[in-house]
């Protein structure tokens, strides 16, 4: 029979703590599956043990297509689809390709890019966001942990996050009791 696993929602008022309190509970060995602030958290992915994101090499993935399909672009329209001759110019004159092929690049990457994220994380238009607690996006600062064991294991982690300085907290069972 496996053991009965728990999850904590413990809600914090400043980043320090929420920070010191995620390093403690993962040293004792408990699962932090999430933190949550009202801005990003420059120290957290390292904490809870993420990979970097793999975004920027999407956005340059989808620069270099982009720049290379405008520049392919350019000189298909310029001097195989409608070659004009302007003033003694050549059809395929690359150094004037260069400030529009960058704009290009920019514009491909950056709306790639955000179409990626956007994808990844799942964020559609209009549909409601999922909070552990009220106020997150406000002033409030959670952290969502998993902890595994008997009865005795919950109010440990319950005690070392109020050490820590949590104002708030919060239990579930995994199976939806509490």
């Amino acid at each position: 029979m496996s053991r009965p696993a728990f999850r904590i929602t413990a809600a914090f008022t400043r980043e320090v703590d929420l920070l010191s309190a995620v390093s403690s509970v993962r040293e004792k060995g408990a699962e932090v599956l999430e933190v949550y602030g009202p801005y990003p958290l420059s120290r957290a992915d390292a904490l809870l043990g993420k990979r970097p994101t793999r975004l920027p090499w999407i956005c340059f993935l989808l620069a270099i297509a982009g720049a290379a399909f405008k520049i392919w672009f350019q000189v298909w329209t310029s001097s195989v689809d409608w070659p004009l001759n302007v003033g003694g110019k050549p059809w395929s004159s690359l150094p004037a390709f260069v400030p529009v092929t960058f704009e290009v690049m920019v514009l491909v990457a950056g709306l790639g890019a955000l179409l990626a994220f956007l994808a990844r994380r799942k964020l559609i238009p209009g549909r409601r966001p999922k909070l552990p607690l009220a106020g997150i996006t406000d002033d409030v600062f959670a952290a969502l942990v998993r902890v595994e064991g008997s009865g005795e294991t919950v109010p440990q982690a319950l005690r070392l996050l109020e050490q820590q300085g949590a104002v708030h907290l919060s239990w579930l069972e995994e199976g939806g009791s509490r």
